[in-house]
């Protein structure tokens, strides 16, 4: 019998999805991107800091999963935890992520999610609530209504099919207070 030695060049990746601020401004250094989704994760503008928001629940969550080789994979996983677990108190988790794209196989990819434990959680709020708060509040990295407004963007442009009624609805909301 003979054994057959199968090699690669191919370096070790890591698969990092962003459903937040990441989908539209990632600053660190990937390889590639994809549009799709994870299932079991809703996007909810609960939590109270400058970044990302979400909270587990049976639906799915768009936006883009990175992959970042093993050169970039040191340098990107700091710049995110301090970003993410540091600042914003995020926990990190390996999800299923489905690429949009038909025919793509999924591939397992490292997520940060925001939980009620964490002590800048805001909790459940109306759409009108929820946009009275972003409209007046501004971060390190900019003005809320920025990261809104640039997130539903992405959604109309990337994802048309989709319709996310939460982010929506606190659009429409903040879009009435300051026009």
């Amino acid at each position: 019998m003979k054994l057959l030695a199968i090699t690669t060049s191919e370096k070790p990746s890591l698969w990092i999805f962003g459903y937040g601020s990441l989908v539209w401004k990632p600053d660190f250094k990937y390889k590639r991107s994809k549009v799709g989704y994870i299932e079991g994760y809703s996007r909810r503008f609960w939590h109270g800091d400058n970044f990302h928001r979400g909270d587990k629940d049976v639906a799915c969550t768009w936006g883009v999963a990175y992959e970042v080789t093993d050169s970039q994979m040191e340098e990107s996983l700091q710049y995110l935890n301090v970003r993410e677990a540091v600042l914003g108190g995020y926990v990190t988790k390996m999800v299923e992520f489905t690429p949009r794209e038909k025919y793509q196989g999924s591939l397992i990819a490292l997520v940060y999610i925001a939980t009620s434990d964490n002590p800048i959680y805001l909790g459940p709020a109306t759409p009108t609530e929820i946009a009275a708060q972003i409209t007046i509040c501004r971060g390190n990295t900019g003005h809320n209504i920025e990261y809104l407004l640039r997130l539903a963007e992405f959604m109309r442009l990337y994802c048309p099919e989709v319709e996310d009624d939460h982010l929506f609805s606190i659009e429409a909301a903040a879009l009435a207070l300051v026009i």
